[in-house]
């Protein structure tokens, strides 16, 4: 079994070029070998199996890969391209090119074995929320597109034949397909002259293709989120507003509700702190979620299908969680214009494994074995101290590589089923057996020499005098908690200071109080 799972690989871009990595562990203190050398281009990405590469060359080409074999598949030459997408299975590319006037189409869908030019329209303009214009399910058995108070579906066997049915809802302005499978799809349609705006979930079927499956309204909503689940039963929304009108975000303020296509929910998430919606994510099952919220330190909570909490992940510095693609480690952590503090979770074991950080990270994301923990900084966010860290589902760090430019870095996509489970190497309590007071000196230092350290830990400066019993139980509880011991052992400097302050206070007190009664 283990012969059939695939290989890892990586993509990294530089101002030169892009090359591809073969996935870790890289022997210490080398530099991982290409298995394709640098390629000029603009910008790459991948097909969401992981099976084609696009690679493009802006106003000029497009060209996919066969990711097997790094071979070139075809080659499309595209004046003025703007922008491009690969289809899920990559067997379609959709292009994005200027256009001098409405007569000429410039938004086209490729079948790319052919090269045949299967769809085309005009579209004024480009941006985030219409990009790519058509979406695909992830077997690509349907596809449909966002237009003026509609949206409209083809017939995936024959392009050629244009729009095959069509979704009303006036005012539309954003939409989601679900993937996996393709079964429903979303509508935003924002606040307008007095009326709320609302999310309206549709089926994909055609014979039911006007009937409204669910719906949530709210006022204080310029752009959503949108968030499927895997079986496409549970969508989740984030709604922003441009300002917060409690005037306590500088960034505006954030929701987040909650829809199933059975309507056995439909609300807001019950989240227990105040504050915006920094990062929510699907478990890999589609039956749980896990969200990063609240004023820092922010608060983590994953909720079931059902809106319900499961299990707290605790308060930190943090903006983003990643979760495992085999669904048992998550990671939660701090980036952006945060320090960059990193917990690792055994979400099956409810175990804080280990924390480490990675400083000024713009990309963070589980390779798709879910062993690995890839973390870069990257340009234009940063022009300096550009580097990959790889860590492993531990949190220790495995690799480290610094670049002067970096503009990409992404796992080669697979699926998740194909490789094998991750066994059970988390830390057990039962495990740890703590020795006679004699003999446990000696074996705090064999410890400490023998087990690996966290990475991007500093040292932490001798304090106070402990006896040996109390810097045993100290180590075992860094090492099983990953650095989060429970409170309650050696005041902080801080701390120590008050606390001498308040015990002069009192005895002054209590001295003026025995001379007032002396007198």
């Amino acid at each position: 079994m283990a012969s059939q799972q695939p290989s890892l690989a990586i993509l990294v871009r530089e101002p030169d070029g892009f090359t591809v990595w073969p996935g870790p562990p890289y022997p210490p203190g080398s530099s991982p070998p290409q298995r394709l050398p640098k390629t000029a281009c603009s910008a790459t990405s991948f097909s969401t199996d992981g099976s084609r590469l696009l690679v493009t060359v802006a106003q000029a080409s497009a060209t996919v890969y066969d990711c097997s074999s790094l071979s070139v598949i075809r080659s499309f030459d595209l004046p003025g391209l703007t922008a491009a997408a690969l289809s899920p299975t990559g067997s379609y590319l959709q292009t994005f090119q200027k256009s001098s006037s409405p007569q000429v189409k410039n938004v086209t869908v490729w079948h790319v074995d052919s090269a045949a030019a299967l769809y085309q329209h005009y579209q004024k303009n480009l941006s985030k929320a219409n990009w790519p214009m058509v979406q695909f399910s992830a077997d690509e058995s349907v596809a449909c597109r966002m237009a003026t108070n509609e949206m409209q579906f083809f017939d995936t066997n024959d392009f050629t034949k244009g729009i095959a049915y069509k979704v009303r809802l006036p005012g539309i302005a954003a939409m989601q397909l679900a993937s996996a499978p393709g079964s429903h799809v979303a509508g935003f349609v924002p606040e307008a002259k007095g009326v709320p705006a609302s999310v309206q979930i549709f089926s994909c079927d055609k014979d039911a293709q006007n009937q409204v499956v669910a719906r949530r309204s709210f006022f204080r909503c310029s752009t959503v989120q949108f968030h499927w689940n895997k079986g496409s039963t549970g969508l989740l929304i984030v709604s922003q507003a441009d300002v917060d009108k409690t005037n306590q975000s500088y960034y505006g303020e954030t929701k987040l509700h909650y829809l199933t296509t059975d309507r056995a929910f439909e609300g807001i998430v019950p989240l227990k702190k105040e504050g915006p919606v920094h990062d929510v994510q699907w478990s890999s099952s589609g039956s749980e979620f896990a969200v990063v919220y609240g004023f820092m330190p922010a608060k983590a909570t994953i909720f079931n299908k059902k809106c319900n909490p499961l299990h707290e992940l605790g308060e930190g510095p943090y903006n983003t969680i990643r979760w495992n693609p085999k669904g048992r480690f998550i990671v939660i952590a701090g980036f952006g214009n945060l320090p960059g503090d990193m917990a690792f979770w055994d979400y099956t074991e409810k175990k804080l494994i280990q924390k480490a950080k990675a400083e000024w990270s713009v990309i963070s994301e589980w390779s798709p074995d879910g062993r690995h923990f890839m973390t870069a900084t990257t340009a234009p966010r940063l022009q300096i101290d550009n580097r990959i860290k790889i860590f492993d589902y531990t949190g220790s760090l495995q690799f480290k590589k610094d670049f002067e430019k970096l503009y990409q870095v992404d796992w080669k996509p697979e699926s998740p089923e194909r490789f094998g489970d991750i066994a059970d190497l988390t830390i057990s309590l039962n495990s740890i057996k703590i020795e006679e007071t004699k003999k446990q000196g000696q074996g705090s230092k064999s410890a400490q020499t023998s087990s690996k350290a966290p990475v991007n830990v500093a040292t932490k400066p001798a304090g106070a005098y402990r006896p040996p019993q109390s810097k045993h139980t100290a180590a075992l509880q860094d090492k099983l908690f990953g650095g989060l011991a429970p409170t309650g052992g050696e005041m902080s400097k801080t701390a120590l200071r008050n606390k001498k302050r308040r015990e002069k206070q009192k005895e002054k007190k209590a001295g003026e109080g025995s001379s007032a009664d002396d007198s």
